[in-house]
């Protein structure tokens, strides 16, 4: 390179020379001046010129040879580069790859023109993002990113071994410390009447169920009372479990005390929690939902809602009515203090729901308290009842929903009966308007419930609200006294949601239509209630009639648009049971833009599932849903349900 730059000195000197001589001619003859000048000017021009062509010749030649150089560097340094790097076209093919990749990731495969997809499989355009994205091949995990020169068209794709980040990571979740609430439902009720020795004979087996669930994990579980536990396991022992089910509800309903009803078992499962602390609160809200569903299952609990399994039993009934005595006082309590009362449901209101909102207003009155029923009077299921009432006990005793909305006050109550689902209110205006609030109701419990009453009364294994009214009416005291008409209403309620007391109907339920007999209640007047009308009845056998089966499921549609079909679809539901092979019944038809879905069924066909995986819910044999879908839609989303309910059980 120095003999390069030593060439330019040549023309510097040839002019260094021609000015010395120029200058000599001017000094000793001085008519040779111009011709002097001139030429001297022409060689200057002459020299420059050859100067910058000599030096741009040497430059470009020189800039060249370092171009070489680096170009050859940087393909050497890359190849030998310690992390595999590969070099893929406009086409995302790959075209070049290091020594490090042909090593550590393919061998001695030729993996020259191969797409990248068949290396990072889906996440092709995350390696081009920001931090570009981790993806495992073979045995290993690469943080992959991806450069892309818009010049070329070629991307510089890196691949960091990132293996012993993820596994780190992997452990800490796989170690995360999961909380597990576990109650026996049905305790108190399997050991009465029974003797000391078969009472230990029953714990030592609820034991060593316990034990044998633990056993393979490194968790604990600890006895807190006879019917309740705790348990606290990593997470990489709680996945196989929910994989499985949750099997030890089934292990548990093989235990059994003499002809006694089997053992349940609800399980709440915190997970996810940032601290213990939150993952035991998962857990508590966890175990109240399963016992707000009727027991037999386990919820799981996470930041982003619920996953339940099992729920095939019914729920079982308590024979005790501590807990209804509690919330009677603390509801009388709650009435005496308040101004006027306002009871309401759920929308199209049925029997059941202003059964239970007569019952109370009648009670709460003789208790000398402003009290009516709240619901929409033109949209409903109940007309017969509202006329019934209106005639026996005066129009006053309901209503309008604006009304109720523009008298209500801060000081005023609000009783919701049938329903602990704020979506499905008759007015959720009137509810949010609301500074106190009481729910009365047996469905079983739902992820989005009311949970801001004062009191909270959810018995799932009622069979109905009106069961519930009437119990929490015979402890309001002596003072309190319900007249015929609303007697019967409350026994239509239960009539209606027992089906003649056929279904759900327990000794509690008995208990309760008994105390209505005494206060007069005749069936036979509670029966006409139920009279169908010419055009129900037609629309109900239309119905009937279009059923088909589905996986023992009897589906039905209509294209009617008939006001019957209200009272008409549910009526269908039940009888459709009546056929044999029918597990289960699904109604379906469509009025105001959304299709009305009626669910029943029998046994352990659990139709409750069902409609909460479409968006509805109910109880495990009547339960429903609202959809703003066609009804064919409407029917493969139920279908669709149907099926991944039976995988699952």
């Amino acid at each position: 390179m120095k003999k390069r730059l030593h060439i330019l000195w040549i023309p510097v000197l040839a002019l260094f020379a021609v000015s010395c001589a120029a200058m000599v001619i001017f000094y000793f003859n001085k008519s040779y001046t111009a011709a002097a000048a001139s030429a001297l000017v022409a060689l200057c021009n002459v020299v420059i010129f050859a100067m910058t062509a000599l030096i741009s010749r040497n430059v470009t030649r020189y800039v060249t040879g370092i171009d070489r150089d680096i170009v050859k560097t940087a393909r050497e340094e890359f190849y030998e580069y310690p992390e595999p790097i590969v070099l893929a076209d406009s086409d995302r093919r790959i075209i070049w790859y290091n020594r490090c990749f042909e090593d550590n990731i393919f061998g001695e495969d030729r993996v020259y023109g191969i797409e990248l997809s068949e290396l990072v499989g889906s996440n092709v355009s995350k390696i081009y993002a920001d931090g570009g994205a981790t993806v495992k091949i073979l045995d290993k995990y690469y943080r992959v990113t991806a450069t892309l020169s818009e010049s070329t068209g070629l991307s510089v794709v890196s691949f960091i071994d990132v293996s012993d980040y993820v596994a780190l990571e992997q452990e800490h979740k796989a170690s995360a410390k999961t909380v597990m609430l576990i109650a026996v439902d049905n305790y108190e009720e399997v050991l009465q009447n029974t003797k000391e020795s078969d009472k230990a004979g029953f714990r030592v087996q609820i034991e060593k169920l316990f034990e044998h669930f633990i056993e393979n994990t490194n968790g604990i579980i600890h006895k807190i009372s006879n019917d309740r536990f705790y348990c606290v396991i990593e997470e990489r022992h709680l996945t196989p479990m929910i994989e499985r089910r949750f099997d030890i509800l089934d292990e548990a309903r093989s235990i059994s005390l003499g002809e006694r009803s089997n053992v349940t078992l609800s399980i709440g499962v915190g997970r996810g929690g940032k601290t213990l602390a939150e993952s035991e609160l998962f857990a508590r809200q966890a175990l109240d939902m399963c016992l707000g569903r009727g027991g037999d299952q386990a919820a799981v609990k996470t930041e982003n809602g619920f996953e339940f399994f099992g729920g095939i039993s019914k729920g079982i009934e308590k024979s005790a009515r501590v807990k209804t005595r509690i919330i009677a006082a603390a509801l009388k309590e709650l009435a005496s203090n308040c101004g006027n009362i306002y009871i309401t449901g759920h929308r199209l209101a049925d029997f059941d729901c202003l059964g239970a909102s007569v019952g109370l207003c009648g009670a709460f009155r003789s208790m000398g308290k402003n009290a009516w029923c709240v619901l929409d009077l033109e949209k409903n299921l109940c007309k017969s009842l509202i006329s019934y009432i209106g005639e026996r006990c005066g129009q006053d005793y309901f209503k309008t929903i604006g009304d109720a909305r523009l008298e209500l006050s801060e000081n005023d109550l609000l009783i919701i009966c049938d329903t602990h689902n704020p979506d499905i209110l008759d007015s959720k205006e009137l509810y949010e308007q609301a500074k106190q609030v009481v729910v009365i109701d047996h469905h079983r419990k739902m992820v989005n419930h009311i949970d801001n009453a004062v009191v909270f009364f959810h018995e799932p294994f009622a069979s109905s609200a009106c069961e519930m009214a009437a119990e929490l009416i015979q402890y309001f005291g002596g003072e309190c006294r319900i007249s015929v008409a609303e007697a019967e209403a409350l026994m239509a309620g239960i009539m209606l949601d027992t089906k003649n007391f056929v279904m759900r109907a327990g000794a509690r339920t008995f208990e309760a239509a008994a105390y209505l007999k005494k206060s007069g209640a005749d069936t036979v007047a509670v029966k006409k209630l139920f009279a169908d009308s010419l055009d129900t009845y037609r629309e109900k056998s239309i119905l009937i009639q279009s059923a088909k089966l589905f996986h023992g499921c009897a589906i039905a549609t209509t294209d009617s648009n008939a006001p019957e079909l209200r009272l008409a679809a549910p009526q269908a539901a039940d009888e459709l049971l009546g056929i044999e092979g029918v597990k289960a019944s699904f109604v379906f038809y469509k009025m105001d833009g959304v299709c009305y879905i009626s669910a029943r069924s029998m046994d352990s066909f659990n139709v409750q599932l069902i409609m909460e995986a479409v968006g509805g819910g109910g109880h495990q044999t009547m339960a429903g849903a609202q959809l703003e879908l066609s009804v064919e839609d409407a029917v493969q989303k139920v279908k669709d349900a149907i099926e991944d309910f039976l995988i699952k059980s």
